[in-house]
């Protein structure tokens, strides 16, 4: 017996011990970021990584726009941007001789694309498919989010990347849709089309509330910024969809419409109307966002969070956010003052192992005590003749 009392009160005290060993360790440790981005980025290769400005939906006369191929290349190219992805309704654009005209290393690219235009009855479901090996026949349904998902499956068959048109055009995709439907990356946010119903009303959310409801719920995903041109004789007409209103500047090691789809779906991209930045800095602890100003233009930078609730938000055009754990995820969007915006990918935000030793603590403490009161109990009870201790009392 007093061996037992000896190893119980050794547990009970080793156990005290270890508690106490977590309790410290967990109030020295800080609450760290998970960032998938900040991950890639530690193993990215020694390639210094560039900014490439790009327009992820376009049309030509193939399906839907007013211009040639050749004559809507040569507008993003002469408008400075590194590549653009065409994407007519339900046609795929061979883009080889457009590159032997156009391309250059490191100046420009046209990558091949197709908007999958199907419909879900009378509610229109489009989804891009970019760097497609072949076309994609778009599959009519009743349901948008069957729709929406064999569509998307459809497009990941044919090696392509798919992102999600203008949700609530003919105010055809949910929330909840968005939210059940799975296997994609990236959906847009807004859109160069005057009558895509980007901020929502009559009740239905805008889609930047859309995105702060997905990532609530736990999903990742990011917004893209596009300007869905079919116009190119009228540019300055604001009725009508126009080039230039909306696009992505993605961080890769080179331009390369492989580098360029995987930064896409990583997050390593930041989607503006007018706005550029600097730099984008994700580490274990903060997100950093840099606006490279413009004349007298003034900048506001919000860090937003869980629920789309406004974390902190500066009015220089430098500014950063120290994560404390519970956010959620944190994203970024810079205001102009003239009315444009970019919008920073999210980055998930978890408590680090402190969180987990503290939630251990609770038990480990629990057992201790636990040990202690059967000590103290054995030491106090009445021993029975029959259970006498061998040693002396």
């Amino acid at each position: 017996m007093r061996s037992q009392i000896h190893r119980s009160a050794a547990f009970g005290a080793v156990v005290l011990s270890a508690a106490a060993v977590v309790a410290m360790a967990g109030a020295g440790s800080r609450l760290a970021f998970l960032s998938a981005t900040a991950e890639a980025a530690q193993a990215a290769p020694a390639a210094p990584m560039q900014w490439y400005k790009g327009n992820t939906h376009t049309h030509t006369i193939n399906n839907g726009g007013d211009s040639t191929p050749d004559e809507v290349v040569s507008w993003y190219r002469t408008h400075g941007y590194q590549f653009l992805v065409l994407t007519d309704h339900n046609f795929l654009t061979n883009v080889d001789g457009l590159n032997a005209i156009h391309a250059g290393d490191e100046k420009f690219l046209v990558v091949r694309g197709e908007e999958v235009t199907a419909r879900a009855g009378d509610k229109p479901v489009h989804i891009n498919g970019l760097d497609l090996k072949r076309l994609v026949e778009a599959y009519n349904g009743t349901v948008p989010l069957e729709t929406l998902q064999r569509n998307i499956d459809n497009i990941r068959a044919a090696s392509g990347v798919p992102h999600i048109n203008h949700p609530n055009f003919g105010w055809a995709l949910t929330s909840e849709d968005l939210r059940q439907a799975k296997n994609y990356k990236l959906f847009e946010i807004h859109s160069g089309h005057p009558s895509v119903n980007n901020v929502g009303g009559g009740g239905v959310p805008g889609l930047e509330e859309v995105w702060d409801r997905l990532l609530t719920s736990g999903m990742m995903v990011y917004g893209m910024a596009v300007d869905d041109a079919h116009t190119f004789k009228d540019p300055g007409n604001p009725a009508v969809s126009a080039p230039g209103r909306g696009w992505v500047m993605v961080r890769a090691p080179r331009l390369d419409a492989g580098e360029l789809m995987g930064a896409l779906e990583r997050g390593d991209f930041y989607a503006s109307t007018g706005v550029t930045l600097e730099d984008v800095t994700a580490t274990r602890g903060s997100l950093s966002v840099k606006v490279k100003t413009e004349g007298a233009a003034k900048y506001r930078i919000q860090f937003i969070g869980r629920g789309g609730k406004v974390l902190k938000e500066a009015v220089e055009p430098a500014a950063s956010y120290a994560f404390t754990g519970d956010e959620g995820y944190v994203r970024a969007k810079v205001l102009e003052s003239n009315g444009r915006m970019a919008w920073v990918q999210p980055v998930p935000v978890a408590r680090s192992s402190s969180s987990a030793q503290l939630i251990w603590l609770g038990p480990l403490a629990i057992a201790g005590l636990l040990a202690y009161r059967l000590r103290s109990r054995r030491m106090r009870w009445p021993i029975r003749s029959q259970l006498r201790p061998a040693y002396p009392r």
